[in-house]
């Protein structure tokens, strides 16, 4: 996102952001419980086998932490803007689920609901952290979600592991013990694992993404961006219903809006629309 920069309309000329809604709201919803639904399976599927009875924690963990985020972020968003933010409340909800992946076999159950509501109020501070200083556009809200959230995971996992699990595993003798119940070494090692991880995988797809935009380009035309991808990309359009231009072709109009871009017109300099 750094690389390919901000969409068209995403900041107004004194670089504030401006909120591109989504198309469909309650369709977002179901993703996200439908993504809650398959957590089960991957936290729980993670153990390998359904004899291993810490399966049954670990599930309660994973649902335990998702819902704890969700409710963070609802509460966050009332105290600072006085409404629930539906979107936002997906967000958290999974915030909370990648917060609780690393540390799920490992702590409490009133930890995983600690962990989850940590991970709600920390996804609304890092949107607004990562959109409004860093200037980045994350429409999704990935590097909060995934990226904040997953190190947050990577590191509670460090403080609040329990040591009633996880002997033998990897070759160390010993189970898995956090900060939080007298072992440090857990921690840094959490520490160093998690520095590492982002430091490579920043380096290497920042290069990555530079070296293809030099060589293809990362990025659509201001036209196609405007009027969108499904056609140009695709060949249909996936919401034929959607009417873009007022009357008249659309290269004819000098005002025609694309669906979700707010007040950006059809012939606009990019460095403008920025």
């Amino acid at each position: 996102m750094i690389v390919l920069g901000p969409r068209l309309g995403n900041y107004t000329k004194y670089g504030k952001p401006v909120a591109v809604p989504g198309h469909h709201l309650p369709i977002a919803i179901v993703g996200t419980f439908v993504l809650a639904f398959g957590w089960f399976g991957f936290n729980p599927g993670s153990t390998l086998s359904g004899t291993d009875l810490r399966i049954g924690v670990v599930a309660t963990n994973t649902m335990l932490a998702g819902t704890g985020g969700a409710i963070a972020a609802m509460v966050f968003m009332m105290a600072k803007f006085g409404k629930p933010d539906p979107s936002m409340m997906c967000n958290g909800m999974l915030a909370g689920l990648v917060a609780i992946t690393a540390p799920c076999a490992f702590v409490t159950s009133p930890a995983a609901m600690l962990i989850g509501v940590i991970s709600g109020v920390l996804v609304c501070w890092s949107v607004f952290f990562v959109e409004g200083t860093l200037k980045v556009d994350d429409p999704v809200g990935a590097i909060s979600v995934h990226g904040v959230n997953g190190a947050w995971g990577v590191l509670s996992l460090g403080l609040f592991a329990d040591g009633k699990y996880g002997d033998g595993w990897n070759g160390v003798p010993g189970t898995v013990t956090g900060l939080f119940y007298g072992a440090p070494k857990q921690f840094l090692a959490q520490c160093v694992g998690t520095l590492t991880c982002a430091a490579f995988v920043f380096v290497s797809f920042y290069v990555f993404f530079k070296v293809l935009d030099a060589i293809m380009g990362n990025r659509v035309s201001v036209e196609t961006e405007l009027a969108g991808l499904d056609l140009p990309e695709m060949g249909a359009l996936a919401y034929p219903e959607f009417v873009t231009s007022g009357g008249g072709s659309y290269a004819e109009s000098s005002t025609a809006l694309s669906p979700g871009v707010v007040g950006v017109p059809a012939k606009v300099n990019p460095a403008e629309a920025l």
